[in-house]
């Protein structure tokens, strides 16, 4: 983004402010646009590595669900997920991500293989079966 779009964007953005009257130019109104919202984007990034915490997994963890697992779970009528628990800021569209505030992670959270899981959410109940837990991604079956 910083190093490729960026750049890119900034061309364009002094290629159509040379063109006169900005007012009226669409390609500069975009390109401006587009550029504010970059550096808006690389501004809250940056906020965020300052905040960041590295999770160092102990071996405590080994056999339970903790913040970073990779979880498999399976329901009674067979379906079966694979998630990782994760901060919000985290899933960025990843299906196979979940928040670790959310409903099924809080369920989750100190659980051990083989163990029952009861989902609660504001409109439904659900049973779910924990059939494996793993913390490296390469050790994905």
């Amino acid at each position: 983004m910083w190093r490729e779009e960026r750049p890119e964007i900034t061309r364009k953005v002094t290629w159509a402010a040379s063109l006169g009257d900005r007012s009226e130019n669409a390609d500069y109104q975009y390109n401006k646009k587009k550029l504010r919202e970059i550096d808006r984007r690389v501004r809250y990034l940056r906020k965020c590595l300052e905040n960041l915490k590295v999770v160092d997994y102990s071996s405590q963890q080994e056999n339970k669900v903790y913040f970073g697992a990779w979880v498999e779970i399976e329901n009674e009528q067979g379906q079966v997920l694979e998630l990782r628990l994760v901060g919000y800021d985290e899933i960025f569209g990843r299906r196979d991500y979940i928040s670790i505030d959310s409903p099924m992670a809080r369920a989750l959270v100190g659980k051990e293989e083989d163990d029952d899981v009861t989902v609660k959410t504001e409109t439904d109940i659900k049973e779910w079966w924990i059939n494996r837990i793993w913390y490296d991604p390469t050790d994905k079956l």
